[in-house]
């Protein structure tokens, strides 16, 4: 009996990324795989990420695509993801069942039926339509466990009246009712959505709590993480939210292990010269800068920046998107030109952050990044944008050592001061043993005896046991 699984991603690359990586995991693993996404981000991606191509012509593996109900020449900004998912809830439900189950019974590919669902965590509609359909659903919230565990504990922040803040409220105060993490986390750690609310039944924050809540709904959880970076949290989440809670990362390096080709979603095309740039540079010499595929900075913001990083007197390499100043201008115009300083439109970041001559990471603290900075050891810079990674951020500095958390804060002698203590500071080694020590635990953890190699080894059986089940129930 074959086991198909349809995994849907919320339309975004930091989204999408991790998703894929999974999706490829499992169809090598022998389940057949129908990667769903939007039309329009599926079709970026095929512009600027080659391997694509080679997943496709996997035995196993497929791609399919379904409107999202917004006019062709629509931004799509993932600021406005409410908008967004309105749209998909409304546009896309029918052609998303048609996937699950054709109207005909057969399958256009010949493929065998669908048994089970892998939707994004914040994606309703990827859930209400298996359930009525009688299909098993697993949700992956591709944030971090930390994050989502503070997400979870958004109403009972607003039941204790932690939420909405005051109006002049002290951001530095803890917070107290996200259990585990009362001498952690402060006011200005958690979500941007939560500074911003000024009453309980703010739109974002009522989101939050529905998505948080639907999550029992599924028969499972998966996290793109690993036990011995999140164990307390895990633990939490799997006593309190769900049970059945999978902890199978860093995907990509779990991915490593099973196949020598690359894995990548992309929405700009890569610029490889980067590495040809890098290997002229000494080792550890360089700082690696990038804010990812969705922060955006202002012109002044930009120009803070690219001043602490000249004044730092380190070779950097940056990624400056073509939007990353939104519809302003575009920001490699903006910063001028330095013997030390190299900028480009997007890079292959995993090889980067791999590459011996990078010494630090100048990051936006999404998930993706940091796990690939953990995997590799290098210690980080952070200035996180929104959602997860205000508390990733502080997770990084506070929890883990693994560098310093600069949130809030844009000023040229603040990023020169921070980038030189990570660089060569009195606190640098420490943090750069602890970066190492991480890479060592992630290299156990997707090892043949870690713990998530079992777990993803736990996720295979259980994906299939589902399917027998689902295919029973048909006969």
């Amino acid at each position: 009996m074959a086991a198909h699984a349809v995994i849907f991603t919320f339309p975004a690359q930091g989204n999408a990324s991790p998703m894929l990586k999974l999706a490829e995991l499992l169809s090598l693993a022998n389940i057949h795989i129908t990667f769903l996404n939007t039309e329009s981000i599926h079709h970026r991606f095929l512009r600027h990420s080659p391997d694509l191509d080679r997943l496709a012509r996997l035995p196993c593996f497929r791609f399919r695509t379904i409107p999202d109900g917004l006019p062709e020449d629509h931004p799509r900004p993932i600021l406005d993801f409410l908008n967004l998912l309105r749209s998909l809830n409304f546009s896309s439900r029918e052609p998303y069942k048609e996937i699950l189950a054709p109207a005909s019974g057969i399958d256009p590919d010949g493929w065998p039926q669908v048994t089970c669902v892998i939707a994004d965590g914040t994606l309703s509609l990827a859930y209400e339509v298996p359930a009525e359909l009688g299909l098993p659903v697993i949700f992956f919230r591709t944030s971090s466990a930390c994050s989502f565990w503070a997400y979870h504990c958004v109403p009972l922040l607003l039941r204790s009246g932690e939420l909405p803040f005051p109006e002049g409220a002290d951001m530095d105060q803890l917070v107290q009712n996200v259990p585990g993490m009362e001498t952690i986390l402060r006011r200005r750690d958690l979500p941007g959505f939560c500074v911003r609310a000024r009453t309980a039944d703010d739109p974002a924050l009522q989101f939050v709590a529905r998505s948080t809540a639907d999550v029992a709904q599924a028969q499972a959880l998966l996290f793109n993480t690993m036990e011995s970076l999140e164990g307390p949290t895990l633990s939490l989440i799997t006593r309190s939210v769900h049970k059945n809670t999978y902890a199978v990362g860093p995907l990509h390096a779990l991915l490593t292990f099973f196949s020598n080709e690359k894995n990548s979603a992309n929405l700009w095309e890569q610029d490889h010269a980067s590495i040809a740039w890098l290997d002229a540079q000494p080792r550890r010499s360089v700082v690696y800068v990038s804010f990812g595929s969705v922060a955006v900075v202002s012109k002044e913001q930009l120009v803070e920046f690219w001043n602490g990083l000249v004044n730092s007197g380190y070779r950097f390499l940056w990624v400056v998107r073509k939007d990353l100043l939104g519809d302003a201008a575009d920001g490699a115009e903006v910063v001028g030109e330095v013997e030390r300083g190299k900028v480009v439109g997007w890079a292959p970041q995993e090889e980067v952050l791999a590459h011996p001559a990078v010494g630090c990471f100048l990051t936006h603290s999404g998930w993706n990044s940091t796990l690939e900075s953990l995997a590799v050891g290098v210690p980080m810079v952070c200035w996180p944008f929104f959602a997860d990674q205000l508390i990733n951020s502080r997770f990084v500095e506070k929890v883990w050592g693994v560098g310093l958390d600069m949130k809030d804060v844009c000023r040229r002698e603040v990023v020169e001061r921070m980038v030189r203590e990570v660089m060569e500071g009195e606190k640098a080694e420490e943090m750069r043993r602890a970066a190492g020590k991480m890479a060592e635990e992630v290299r156990r953890s997707v090892g043949e005896e870690g713990s998530s190699r079992r777990e993803f080894t736990r996720l295979v059986e259980d994906i299939k046991a589902m399917s027998v089940q689902v295919l029973k129930k048909k006969i």
